[in-house]
């Protein structure tokens, strides 16, 4: 099987209804809720960009033709939006299949980075370059997934990480909470039809069997905005005007 390669490609998962966060999110799409002034994913945008990716593929289903045109072209951040539309959500590993000519170069595999449009972070992004580079020298695909500690609305936590960094289901191990921001090789994904529904779930046990999922814990600044009250106290802690459209 041949290598993959990183060439500071992101994606951004924007495709969710956001029904939790209704009736915000009746007409407006999730992503595009203003917290400090901005919409969340402009601040996914800019961190993306500051850390030097320059293509940006946003998948999107529900009102995501107002994401098309709050966004654009990607040049007010310089750096180039690729959009990957869907008639209906299909979860996040039939979105990354989906969208693979628009991650890959010439068809060649690649490292990824994938991130909610709902998460807010401090993370540095660049601390994940060796990760990448890591993964794409290796024969077969793997992933590294980014963990935070357990928020108050999930307690039990996803998975564990060993003393060698892998992540693992050993249910004797403390485990900790996806962060929504991991690395991802696009060879994992080949064989999943465009525009079937799939959830990553099954890929990232498979990878875990078989010892090919790292990862990392991360202890900064982390908000999964789920709720009208998770925005609006975002918007209040980045200074915003309490006006979350």
């Amino acid at each position: 099987m041949s290598r993959a390669r990183f060439d500071r490609t992101a994606m951004i998962f924007a495709a969710g209804r956001g029904e939790r966060m209704r009736p915000l999110t009746d007409t407006c799409p999730k992503p595009l809720l203003r917290a400090g002034g901005k919409p969340l994913i402009e601040w996914q945008i800019e961190r993306l960009a500051a850390a030097g990716y320059t293509t940006i593929v946003i998948n999107h289903a529900w009102l995501g033709a107002q994401i098309e045109a709050a966004l654009g072209d990607g040049s007010r951040w310089n750096v180039a939006l690729r959009y990957s539309p869907e008639h209906d959500a299909l979860e996040t590993a039939g979105g990354i299949a989906h969208a693979l000519p628009l991650i890959e170069t010439r068809g060649e595999p690649a490292v990824f980075l994938a991130v909610s449009g709902d998460v807010h972070s401090d993370f540095d992004y660049t601390r994940l370059d060796a990760r990448a580079a890591g993964l794409a020298s290796q024969p077969e695909p793997g992933m590294h997934l980014v963990m935070v500690p357990n928020p108050p609305f999930h307690p039990a936590g996803d998975f564990a990480l060993t003393d060698d960094g892998l992540l693992s289901l050993d249910a004797g191990l403390p485990r900790h909470t996806f962060g929504n921001i991991g690395l991802y090789d696009t060879r994992m994904f080949r064989a999943l039809p465009r525009g079937a529904k799939e959830a990553l779930s099954p890929y990232y046990r498979d990878a875990i069997a078989q010892r090919r999922a790292s990862g990392e814990l991360y202890d900064g600044k982390w908000e999964n905005v789920g709720t009208p009250a998770q925005l609006a106290a975002l918007d209040q802690e980045l200074g915003g005007s309490g006006n979350s459209r």
